[in-house]
């Protein structure tokens, strides 16, 4: 069983339980263990947390430890560590991030020679050389250097911006970068494409990523681009590879809708390879039925992107992605990317010639709640007979039509509670019973 790996990597509180001590292990173990690929080189990247340096400088010793060498690429969004660490033909890519959590939180994302996040097998096995090893550490000349080609981004923006085929002329955007690893990037590249944009919370300093701001705070860039007259807004969250968009009406389009608009215009093309896409228990319900009314269909892989990606993979799909804005395209990227998935949306708005708020009405939005349950200890609630018993008799309740979903979080100290039912009051009143039982037998003290 994994001990140090979740859902997305190692996370923890930044100097708490992700310590320097820690972080040089993993840094290490991570050369060790992938150092074989590739041109012995581990590409390193980071968000603008003021942790992140200190934990680069721990990584940096793990890896030069071992006699491999570092590249680093400085701040940018978690996609173009993907991008690059394949692109320049590295052994590994180290991403340093806690994408969307608070400033005082961090992580560490590896990516494989390949670009695409690490198996089970292959954390598994990093792992291993994390608790100790006993390979010899080379001496003198032997020992690894570290090289800075901060130039190497601009790589990841020509390749982004030959992705699609679309002219922004004449198109305001508002753009929300949640202070974090699209600051500097996202802004431009709309520019580069023809948009006149409105650039807010592009200012990070070190402790202000996410704070207030970006794809968790979505009311934020609605009001914004109301306010500035844009025509569309777009939210990313502090790594950059996730997306909300904000419609000609002001109306917020999630993932779910995204690849509603995308996923069926591929299916009416026959370009979508077995007429599916793949989402998580997290999506509307809405999604797979506007899929089967069309012909096709969703299929349901766990929550996280890399069981997301881990499923297209299975199944041959090109399309999939997450309710919360990851959305991946397996036909140009490895991994989830939200200036990807911005240009993806802008180019089938171009395409089709209407705007965003009639291409999400090919899928009807069945009512949903979702409850994150700030807790004491996220372990046992699978065996508390009270938890159990209520969420029984609120699945009957739901069904046939509805449904409930309730899980752990794999990244903080939460249960996520999700319900789902064309009848908002009923679906309410079950999720209320769920989150009011799970808060007294769990501990925790805020709902948000």
């Amino acid at each position: 069983m994994l001990r140090f790996f979740g859902t997305d990597g190692i996370r923890g509180v930044a100097n708490r339980e992700l310590t320097a001590e820690l972080a040089l292990r993993v840094g290490r173990a991570t050369a060790l263990a992938l150092g074989s690929r590739g041109n012995g080189t581990i590409l390193m990247g980071r968000d603008p947390r003021l942790s992140g340096q200190m934990l680069e400088g721990a990584l940096i010793a793990g890896v030069t430890s071992t006699g491999l060498d570092v590249m680093l690429v400085g701040v940018v969004p978690t996609p173009a560590v993907a991008f690059l660490t394949k692109e320049l033909g590295c052994s590994a890519g180290i991403m340093i991030s806690a994408s969307h959590n608070p400033v005082q939180d961090n992580g560490i994302k590896v990516f494989g020679c390949d670009g695409f996040k690490l198996s089970e097998e292959l954390e598994e096995k990093i792992e291993g050389f994390i608790d100790g090893d006993d390979v010899l550490r080379p001496i003198g000349g032997s020992v690894g250097k570290v090289t800075c080609r901060y130039e190497a981004a601009e790589l990841y923006v020509q390749y982004l911006k030959k992705q699609v085929n679309v002219d922004l002329r004449g198109l305001h955007l508002a753009i929300d970068c949640a202070n974090g690893a699209t600051s500097s990037f996202a802004p431009r590249i709309f520019r580069e494409l023809g948009a006149e944009v409105s650039s807010f919370y592009d200012q990070p300093n070190g402790v202000n990523i996410n704070h207030g701001c970006g794809s968790t705070f979505p009311e934020k860039i609605q009001s914004l681009t109301k306010e500035t007259g844009a025509d569309l807004g777009f939210a990313f969250d502090g790594d950059g590879d996730r997306i909300l968009a904000i419609d000609e009406r002001g109306g917020i389009l999630n993932g779910d809708q995204i690849l509603a608009i995308i996923g069926l215009n591929l299916l009416r093309q026959n370009r979508l390879p077995g007429q599916k896409v793949i989402a998580t228990a997290y999506s509307n319900g809405g999604l797979r039925q506007a899929f089967v009314q069309s012909g096709g269909d969703v299929i349901y892989a766990k929550p996280g992107d890399r069981y997301v990606l881990e499923s297209m993979q299975r199944s041959g799909c090109i399309l999939g992605g997450e309710q919360s804005g990851h959305i991946i395209f397996l036909e140009n990227s490895t991994t989830g990317d939200g200036i990807l998935s911005a240009l993806k949306l802008l180019e089938m708005r171009e395409l089709q010639g209407q705007p965003l708020a009639d291409l999400a009405k090919v899928m009807a939005v069945f009512p949903q709640a979702l409850v994150n349950i700030p807790v004491e200890r996220k372990e046992g609630w699978q065996d508390n007979q009270r938890i159990q018993g209520v969420i029984r008799q609120a699945e009957r309740d739901l069904a046939p039509l509805g449904r409930l979903f309730v899980r752990a979080s794999g990244t903080e100290p939460m249960i996520r509670v999700l319900g789902e039912h064309p009848d908002a009051a009923v679906l309410q009143d079950c999720v209320d019973r769920v989150v009011k039982t799970i808060r007294e037998e769990q501990g925790g003290s805020r709902v948000s």
